[in-house]
């Protein structure tokens, strides 16, 4: 399931920034972003002003620690919120992402860092994590750790999550905004907003140019 939510930037010039989520409840309250209002009919939104990467240490699948900012300084980096469980939007952004960066070079391929942060620890493991993500791209950090911790940094980023809960007919889902942030790796900025409608073709296109720090 999925539910729309918003962002509005809080210069009145600013256009709206569109928030989605995968799962079912409220959405709650999402942070403020600034956006350029001529990228409209392009997948990915262009931010005015980037978002710092968030400064999170989690668990990887190996069950070692994982320094996000350390880890991925100066490499050109996509991150993700998202659940193993997730019936639809989840899968689909992973594999739409995998496909595209196999038309790299393997060398463009190493330098490229996508993470998956999950949205519902408890049930995602590292081995839990490890083992969906070999189905779709080895090369994806899977990262797990304290909910409260995994919130905080997607609110960093302008994305809403929620505390996994069971629906109206007892299935565990996890409502969370559903954008890819792509970081540059001059700055390490956030300065790309993919959203659920972004295809493999608009990664594929974007992805040489997201290697570079430059605009799509």
């Amino acid at each position: 399931m999925r539910k729309k939510t918003f962002a509005v930037a809080a210069l009145l010039t600013a256009a709206t920034l569109t928030l989605s989520a995968c799962g079912s409840g409220d959405s709650g309250s999402s942070p403020v972003a600034v956006v350029s209002e001529d990228v409209k009919q392009q997948a990915a939104t262009v931010l005015d002003q980037p978002f710092p990467k968030p400064d999170l240490v989690l668990t990887d699948t190996q069950g070692k620690s994982y320094d996000l900012r350390k880890e991925t300084a100066g490499h050109p980096t996509l991150i993700y919120f998202g659940y193993t469980n997730c019936p639809d939007v989840c899968p689909l952004t992973m594999n739409n992402i995998a496909v595209a960066k196999k038309q790299l070079t393997q060398a463009e391929q190493d330098e490229l860092r996508v993470v998956f942060v999950t949205t519902d620890p408890d049930r995602d493991t590292p081995a839990a994590l490890g083992k969906w993500l070999k189905g779709i791209d080895p090369q994806v950090v899977g990262l797990t750790g304290k909910f409260a911790t995994i919130q905080a940094a997607a609110r960093t980023l302008g994305i809403s999550v929620e505390a996994p809960h069971k629906d109206k007919n007892g299935k565990i889902v996890s409502t969370h905004g559903t954008q890819v942030v792509a970081f540059s790796p001059k700055t390490d900025g956030g300065y790309l907003l993919y959203g659920e409608d972004a295809d493999v073709d608009d990664y594929t296109k974007d992805l040489p140019k997201i290697l570079k720090g430059a605009n799509p």
